[in-house]
């Protein structure tokens, strides 16, 4: 008697998604295949932080206020946190069209464009759409076989089209869309104040050093961590300009409900002076729904279960693979199925009155399972 063993593989849609992203834990994390510049930006955050606390915040605390490391504390956490939150999530990826789907819109241009000549250009693939009393349009996405919803984008690098694109950020490793934007926003300005935080106090550390050592109260090691100091103030200095002026940057984007990518290309302020259908005329409006609004759920289903693969394999000592199929399963994903090797007597002509005549050197059919199969 010999065991057979059926097990199920079961593969989840994130394995099989087009595109250039990565995933990590099951599909629960995403992320662009290009993350050496996110790896340098925790390097940088928890390396100066971790100077931070070790040596300056110690002797500020002393001298100064305990309050200091507890709201640098605070500042780090949630900067890290906004940052992971940026980083791992889906940035609103529209899924591409199925091979049905694709030749249903293709017949549909066809039908609406006519048969273009040989030769000649055909005429652009977009949709009007209106948004506010004004017209909006949908341009085709010839890689995802789609007409992108509105202020969606291809982008180059993670090559999939994202809902509400505004860039693709290499410091997060990750695209900045309509599912991460607030949290990216929350990332730069906690991350600038946590830099100007640690850039102030370090200034002061330095000055109360002085001081102190003009007293003679600094130890002999007191030089080095002034080092240190020197070291975390030059790095903050140069993080400082850019971080600040991107988070301004982004500032006036969300009072004006706009994106980075809309703004470079001029989409509201260009020669026709449309003005952007998606603005409330309201600072306070236009953050409440950058920054407040209701966040849509992924449209991927990275987890869904996508098809099964069967492998049976026999188990017990000196089981060889069988040559009939499997038998029928018992259960769910892992079953074992016993089909014990009883040799099936041949029935005889007599025995068999519909069994045809065979003509010489031609082999017998096996028959099949007499029994009903089980589901």
């Amino acid at each position: 008697m010999s065991v057979l063993v059926a097990r199920k593989k079961v593969v989840r849609k994130w394995e099989k998604l087009p595109g250039r992203n990565s995933f990590c834990c099951d599909g629960r994390i995403m992320m662009a295949r290009q993350r050496g510049i996110f790896y340098l930006t925790l390097c940088l955050i928890l390396g100066t932080c971790a100077l931070f606390f070790a040596f300056e915040c110690r002797y500020l605390a002393v001298q100064l206020s305990p309050a200091i490391p507890v709201f640098a504390a605070v500042l780090f956490l949630f900067a890290m946190a906004t940052l992971l939150r940026t980083s791992f999530s889906d940035p609103g990826v529209i899924p591409r069209a199925l091979p049905d789907e694709a030749a249903f819109i293709e017949m549909e241009i066809e039908a609406t464009n006519g048969t273009v000549p040989q030769g000649q250009r055909p005429p652009p693939r977009i949709k009007n759409f209106q948004i506010n009393n004004q017209i909006v349009k949908l341009k085709y996405c010839y890689t995802c076989k789609i007409f992108r919803p509105p202020r969606a984008s291809h982008c180059s690098i993670c090559d999939n089209c994202v809902e509400r694109f505004d860039h693709h950020c290499p410091w997060v490793g990750n695209c900045v869309g309509k599912r991460n934007y607030r949290y990216f926003y929350l990332f730069i300005l906690s991350l600038s104040l946590l830099t100007i935080y640690i850039f102030t106090f370090n200034i002061v550390y330095v000055a109360l050093s002085d001081d102190t050592a003009g007293l003679g109260l600094l130890s002999g090691c007191s030089l080095s961590l002034t080092l240190l100091t020197v070291l975390e103030v030059l790095i903050c200095f140069f993080t400082l300009w850019s971080v600040v002026g991107l988070t301004g940057f982004h500032t006036f984007l969300v009072a004006l409900n706009q994106t980075t990518n809309e703004d470079i290309k001029g989409s509201w302020t260009g020669k026709n002076r449309v003005q952007n259908p998606y603005s409330h005329g309201n600072i306070v409006k236009n953050c409440c729904e950058v920054l407040c609004g209701p966040l849509p759920p992924s449209v991927l289903d990275r987890r869904g279960i996508l098809q099964q693969e069967e492998n049976t394999a026999p188990e017990g000592p000196g089981a060889k693979e069988p040559a009939l199929g499997p038998g029928p399963m018992l259960g769910g994903a892992d079953a074992t199925v016993l089909s014990p090797q009883v040799p099936v007597p041949s029935l005889g002509s007599a025995e068999n009155p519909e069994e045809k005549q065979l003509p010489p050197g031609e082999l017998p059919v096996p028959a099949q399972s007499m029994g009903p199969a089980e589901h």
